[in-house]
């Protein structure tokens, strides 16, 4: 799954990298957590050009009575997502990037479960395969929410998770995006992303708290540090 990420590159390096300006500031992140604003980019239908826009993490589905959903829908199946009346017409229609620089999985040693951060070793951003939704409720209540697709993990995450966010190589943005590209074409993006490059080291336990967000979180434990899981 992908239920934590960190997004810290600069405002420069994201437009470069998924070829897009900021028309804002963005903050650093270092724990990202379902159910908040995450940064993610989409296809804008009336400038017929991508746009950055926020969502809330939870994809909530137009059909939906109760935003609650959300709170089930953070991760979408590659297997499933073509079918699933939750994400089948954002799989057509309402496609997203989401960009991070890395993602925590927990791995169990033990009695407890250490967090690990992984990236690319070159720090550079991953754009993560994404789907978003429109909703809008009787009272008129409106909310603009993604989910991330997940897949099997490739050889590098497997001792981790056995599930990993879909890792878009760059030159799949365009067709990931692009809202003619075949539903056909579309599928054969949601697979492992290549082991090169990528790293991964033990962090803080500090991260399983959301009210952490701080450099510190994605800096490698020393291995000899002691620490518990509930570390704050």
């Amino acid at each position: 799954m992908c239920g934590r990420f960190a997004l810290y590159t600069d405002s420069e390096m994201l437009e470069h990298h998924f070829q897009c300006p900021l028309p804002f500031v963005i903050a650093p992140r270092y724990n990202v957590a379902p159910g908040q604003p995450i940064l993610a980019l989409k296809y804008d239908r009336e400038r017929h050009q991508r746009a950055w826009s926020h969502f809330q993490w939870g994809l909530v589905p137009k059909w939906a009575t109760d935003p609650s959903i959300g709170n089930r829908m953070i991760n979408a199946r590659a297997e499933t997502v073509a079918e699933k009346p939750a994400f089948r017409s954002a799989l057509r229609y309402r496609r997203c990037i989401v960009p991070v620089n890395g993602f925590y999985e927990w791995n169990k040693e033990g009695r407890t479960k250490q967090p690990y951060f992984v990236r690319y070793c070159d720090h550079r951003p991953m754009g993560l395969a994404g789907l978003w939704e429109h909703w809008q409720g009787s009272d008129g209540t409106e909310l603009l929410t993604c989910t991330i697709i997940t897949t099997d993990a490739n050889e590098f995450i497997r001792p981790l998770h056995s599930r990993m966010a879909v890792i878009l190589p760059a030159e799949a943005y365009a067709d990931w995006l692009d809202p003619a590209t075949p539903i056909s074409e579309l599928l054969s993006f949601l697979k492992p992303a290549p082991s090169d490059g990528m790293i991964a080291y033990p962090v803080s336990a500090r991260v399983n708290s959301v009210a952490n967000d701080d450099p510190s979180l994605i800096v490698e434990l020393p291995p000899s540090a002691p620490q518990t899981l509930f570390e704050e």
